[in-house]
């Protein structure tokens, strides 16, 4: 097979290739720190030629008790699809160019799901997250795996590495968090240091729940008259759930390694739709979901650095429904991946940077379809940095894709190159003004799903692709005013055009569906983001931090079509968050708001499919204190939606009104 061949060929070129740059993690470290009183405020003075979103520190501690995608709803430009509960599908999409365009990477290494292409951000908490970040395009920094410069987007979750203060060896971190809906969850973390240069970090948590919630479930005809007005409870929406997670960390000279290894074990209610009256469902799922990776970084010499990865992952899925009115289902699935990955920086001249890297990748699926595949990333790159004014980045992505199937026409081999510009300048010496503009094509390959699912599987598929453009603004400052301490405000404005989207289309029968590459999307917006930090008297400080997203995304597919040119479902055109973090002598006050405005829940935007704004407001109060100078403990209460408001992120899969947590945690 060619896919072979090229990829033996490319392996052997590349210890030829590998001179790197000497740069080493420290490079990460930011330009300026500003320390005030118990405060500090990091500001990243043209440091990144990509800026990324990032929650970290405080505003990470004031939500460390949501999952991730809980945490990513205050990231402007994403939007999140959640089911509802604490047990509830959680997945991302950025910009509108939908889930399978965005990377989600753990520690550097993806997280994947080649059977549908969804990640699950719920079944990841951020209980042992140290920063979470978000790029638009990619990274910076161009010494990074081939397959990371494939993503439309890029999410970063960054665990823990242990820090042991002076003349401790190890560091005790447990709690228990209880709430409404019988929420339980205990949670414990551990870390210890082996060596001087080696540490272990150990943490779990359990994770119960009943999912019982009450909710309004009203519905207006499109005559105006009310059909539906009743409250009513949340079924099967259960879960119990259990999460391990184990780091090795270690620092060589000139480098550092890590191994981690991650345990997800649940089982749950898949809470239906609530359609005609319908409350119950009898959909259960079963998860298990393991992988372990490592990774290594290592600079060699002055010119030549190197990363090597590797990962194995193995996830188990059991889905029945045992709905009466439906088609009795009992289907395990069960998928297997292998990765690896060798990456290279080298110097050419002060300031000019390249990298090249390889990556290879296998993935299997059995049981209701026996088909694996191999694919390959190539990639090439090339950075450029002027001194403090200018600064630039392109890189190229070869993506070569070979697929069998068993028993059945298998898709073809495919391969795509993926070019990349990124560039910005800074350009008055006085003022922190940072203008940006970056063009990018990347493309998601279709799932198994999309391929082979029974019955609506295409093998002859074509990757959906995707081309983004973008020019932004940033100004950030360490004001003089004493009380003043920080201002930051960035804008973005972007095109996207998303080429061959696959979609499932009627093939003549009823419920007979296949899957086409018919879709084109025509996407513009804007981003915003303003954040301020105040210094006030009595030690008393105030963080806010304001984002906003306008979106025109439309359907361009055929102009026959009665949605030609019709906002794309579940994208609104505004969308907005805001927090604010106030704290004083140890207490901790945190108001957050998130605002999705009107959208529609078809293709149609007709009366009959629009679906109202919503927005809710989530306030916690933090207390912490020390006993016998050695034992910190925090006592947090939330209250999450305030105000009790009644909304659906997805059309009929209500969202819980107002409800409680309470959090006690210690640290020795």
């Amino acid at each position: 097979m060619r896919i072979k061949k090229f990829l033996l060929a490319f392996l052997l070129m590349l210890p030829g290739m590998s001179l790197s740059a000497t740069v080493t993690d420290d490079d990460a470290l930011p330009d300026d720190t500003v320390h005030l009183r118990n405060v500090t405020v990091t500001t990243q003075s043209y440091r990144d030629l990509i800026p990324a979103q990032t929650l970290s520190g405080r505003e990470l501690e004031a939500l460390r008790s949501h999952s991730v995608a809980d945490g990513l709803r205050y990231f402007s430009g994403l939007q999140i699809k959640d089911y509802g509960g604490v047990g509830g599908i959680k997945t991302v999409n950025i910009r509108s160019m939908g889930t399978n365009h965005m990377g989600v990477y753990y520690n550097g290494i993806e997280l994947g799901n080649a059977q549908n292409g969804q990640v699950d951000l719920g079944k990841y908490s951020l209980q042992n997250i140290e920063s979470v970040d978000m790029y638009n395009g990619q990274r910076s920094d161009i010494f990074q795996s081939a397959r990371e410069f494939g993503s439309a987007g890029s999410i970063y979750l960054n665990s823990r590495i242990p820090h042991f203060a002076k003349g401790k060896k190890s560091n005790l971190e447990a709690g228990i968090r209880a709430g409404s809906f019988d929420l339980i969850n205990p949670f414990v973390m551990f870390e210890y240091s082996l060596t001087p240069s080696t540490s272990l970090s150990f943490n779990s948590e359990w994770v119960s729940s009943s999912g019982k919630y009450k909710f309004r479930y009203r519905r207006v005809a499109p005559s105006g008259e009310l059909a539906y007005d009743t409250t009513a409870v949340r079924q099967n929406g259960d879960i119990d759930a259990v999460r391990f997670e184990m780091g090795l960390n270690g620092n060589i000279p000139g480098g550092r390694w890590r191994v981690n290894l991650y345990h997800y074990n649940s089982e749950r209610g898949v809470p239906g739709a609530i359609v005609n009256n319908v409350w119950r469902r009898g959909e259960r799922l079963w998860d298990r979901n393991t992988f372990m990776q490592a990774s290594l970084r290592k600079n060699v010499t002055r010119l030549w650095s190197f990363r090597v990865a590797a990962k194995y992952a193995y996830d188990y899925t059991h889905y029945v429904n045992n709905d009466e009115k439906l088609v009795r289902v009992d289907n395990t699935y069960r998928q297997k991946e292998v990765f690896f990955s060798f990456s290279n920086r080298f110097d050419i001249l002060p300031g000019w940077q390249a990298s090249a890297a390889a990556d290879v990748q296998w993935n299997g699926l059995s049981d209701y379809v026996d088909v694996h595949r191999v694919t390959a990333w190539f990639s090439a790159a090339m950075s450029y940095n002027a001194g403090n004014w200018f600064k630039a980045q392109a890189s190229v992505l070869g993506t070569l894709v070979d697929e069998e199937k068993r028993d059945r026409d298998s898709a073809p081999d495919k391969f795509r190159m993926t070019p990349a510009v990124f560039v910005s300048a800074k350009p008055f010496s006085k003022a922190n003004v940072v203008l940006r503009a970056f063009a990018k094509q990347s493309y998601r390959m279709p799932t198994f799903n999309d391929l082979y699912y029974t019955d609506a599987g295409n093998a002859y598929l074509k990757p959906e692709m995707a081309s983004q453009y973008n020019v932004g603004l940033t100004y950030d400052v360490v004001p003089t005013a004493p009380w003043f301490a920080y201002f930051k405000v960035s804008t973005d404005v972007y095109y996207n055009y998303v080429k061959d989207k696959i979609v499932a289309y009627p093939k003549g029968q009823q419920f007979r569906w296949t899957m086409l590459n018919l879709g084109k999307v025509d996407i513009r917006g804007i981003d915003a983001s303003i954040m301020a930090t105040f210094s006030l008297p009595e030690r008393i400080n105030l963080t806010v931090k304001g984002q906003y997203t306008y979106q025109k995304a439309i359907d361009v597919t055929n102009p026959a079509d009665n949605y030609y040119r019709h906002q794309i479902p579940y994208i609104p055109w505004h969308s907005a968050s805001a927090i604010a973090m106030l704290d004083w002598h140890g207490w901790g006050l945190n108001y957050s708001f998130i605002y999705t405005g009107e959208r529609y829940n078809q293709q149609e935007n007709i009366r009959y499919n629009y679906t109202q704004p919503w927005y809710t407001s989530d306030v916690s109060l933090l207390k912490s204190f020390t006993v016998r100078k050695k034992w910190q403990f925090s006592v947090c209460a939330e209250i999450n939606n305030l105000f009790s408001q009644d909304y659906d992120v997805i059309l009929n899969y209500p969202m819980p009104k107002r409800n409680y947590k309470l959090t006690v945690n210690v640290k020795i």
